[in-house]
C-alpha cells in the first residue's frame, strides 16, 4: 500500500507581496524618461567634444599659414595686399574641410611703398551638412589669427 500525499492549497490572503501590472507599467514609464535623459547628455557631450576638436585642427590650420607668410620676404608676391574681402582656399586636415580666408593689407605706406603689413588668417570648419549647421560652426568653431609684419626698410625719420 502507497502512502497518499496530500497537497493542501492555501487560501488565498490580500497582504500579498508583489507589484501590480500598474506598478509595473510605471516604473517603466519612468525608467524609458530616465533613459532618454541620460543619452541626450551623451550625445551632447559627444558633439562638443567634436566641436573642440575642430575648433583645435582649425588653430593648427591658422598657425600653419601665419608662419609660411610671416616666414615669406616681406617683397614676396604672396604677401601682396589683398581686396577687402581676401583671398579664399579649401583645405583638408585629418580628413576634415576646412575654408581659410586670408587678407593681407597694407598698413604704413611712405612714398608709395608699404612698410608695414596686417595679415589676418580666419579659419571656419567647413561642414557638408545643412546651412545652419555651417553656420553655427562658423560663430563657434571659427579661429582668427592677426599679426603685424614691417619691413627692415628704415623709415624717412630714421637717421643712424
Amino acid at each position: 500500500m502507497k502512502p497518499v500525499i496530500e497537497m493542501q492549497k492555501q487560501p488565498k490572503t490580500s497582504d500579498e507581496a508583489g507589484f501590480t501590472l500598474l506598478e509595473t507599467a510605471i516604473s517603466m514609464v519612468l525608467l524609458a524618461v530616465v533613459g532618454l535623459g541620460i543619452a541626450s547628455i551623451f550625445f551632447f557631450a559627444a558633439k562638443n567634444t567634436v566641436s573642440a576638436s575642430d575648433r583645435e585642427l582649425a588653430m593648427a590650420v591658422a598657425q600653419q599659414q601665419m608662419e609660411q607668410l610671416r616666414s615669406a620676404p616681406f617683397t614676396d608676391s604672396s604677401l601682396s595686399a589683398t581686396a577687402t574681402d581676401g583671398t579664399s582656399a579649401t583645405v583638408t586636415r585629418a580628413g576634415r574641410r576646412y575654408v581659410v580666408l586670408t587678407t593681407i593689407a597694407n598698413s604704413n605706406t611712405i612714398n608709395g611703398t608699404a612698410r608695414t603689413k596686417t595679415i589676418t588668417v580666419k579659419v571656419t570648419p567647413w561642414s557638408d551638412g545643412t546651412q545652419w549647421s555651417r553656420n553655427v560652426s562658423s560663430v563657434f568653431g571659427s579661429v582668427t589669427l592677426v599679426a603685424e609684419r614691417s619691413s627692415l626698410i628704415l623709415g624717412p625719420n630714421r637717421q643712424f
